[in-house]
């Protein structure tokens, strides 16, 4: 039995994770820990734990997500993004683990035309996506042999989300304005939980990308929401200058998921089909 000690197991990825980990129950034994289970900030705990339950690999989907308020919020965002990604990869080159970190898309400065592909230079525009970029530098620099999964517009039925904040407002408003020059391509944690075990198991290492098919502003990924969810607020795109926020964005952050599709053997569904059957579950 593979043993996966997975992080920030109360998130939408690890909630995703806890949901499918049937689907691996004849391999995997998984141990889900939060912040009140486990300090990630002590090596020494986290190395207690590692040995004490024979762990095989670990899943890192604790991180700091807030990106306006992280701006701000400097230290925390970095203590989540980058000082606790590098631990445990210390922590796993020393007891020989599969690591796997989850990124983002916000790494990209969103200047490209074409889908970012892994070895794109980054260039972050945001404290959250330095934060981020730090995290994924200082891992590769600790164990070369670990993982850095980038995704990116993330949503499920747990936690806060775009997804659950349009369906709250169209409740509230009678109009939404959303923003239509963003490019990139939602995510649904589902699909992003069960990559991440099936690359963890891989012999696979170093940067990959992974998100829905398909691109999406994200005033065509509200629309999609309210359709599904037959409400029937009105809904008016507006340009980012518009709604101006204390983080600046990724105007395109498509990433390219060629490498990951060929080393998994896998298809990836189309963001609106994982979206509709998100969202099957919620009504």
């Amino acid at each position: 039995m593979f043993n996966i000690l997975v992080t920030g197991s109360n998130g939408q990825l690890g909630s995703e994770i806890r949901t499918i980990s049937t689907e691996f129950a004849d391999r995997v034994q998984f141990f889900f820990v939060t912040r009140a289970d486990l300090n990630l900030e002590v090596e020494g705990e986290v190395d207690s734990f590692v040995t004490t339950n024979r762990i095989h690999g670990i899943i890192n989907a604790a991180a700091y997500t807030a990106v306006d308020l992280a701006e701000k919020e400097v230290e925390k965002a970095h203590l989540a993004n980058t000082f606790i990604p590098e631990l445990l990869s210390k922590i796993s080159k020393r007891n020989n683990l599969r690591y796997l970190h989850v990124s983002t898309d916000f790494v990209f400065d969103g200047r490209s035309y074409l889908p970012y592909k892994e070895q794109d230079l980054t260039n972050p525009l945001s404290v959250y996506g330095g934060s981020k970029e730090k995290g994924e530098k200082a891992v590769l620099a600790t164990d070369d042999h670990s993982l850095i999964l980038r995704t990116s517009w993330v949503y499920s039925k747990f936690g806060n989300n775009f997804l659950k904040t349009i369906r709250r407002l169209a409740t509230e408003r009678p109009e939404l304005r959303i923003i239509f020059d963003q490019i990139g391509s939602p995510t649904w944690a589902r699909d992003l939980a069960r990559v991440s075990i099936q690359l963890l198991l891989s012999k696979e290492i170093g940067i990959f990308h992974f998100s829905n098919e398909g691109v999406a502003s994200w005033y065509d990924f509200a629309k999609e929401i309210l359709e599904l969810s037959h409400l029937n607020t009105k809904i008016l795109p507006i340009e980012t200058s518009e709604y101006p926020t204390p983080a600046i964005r990724p105007a395109y952050s498509l990433l390219n998921k060629a490498k990951i599709k060929q080393s998994l053997n896998i298809d990836i569904p189309h963001w609106k089909s994982s979206l509709k059957d998100c969202i099957s579950e919620m009504n």
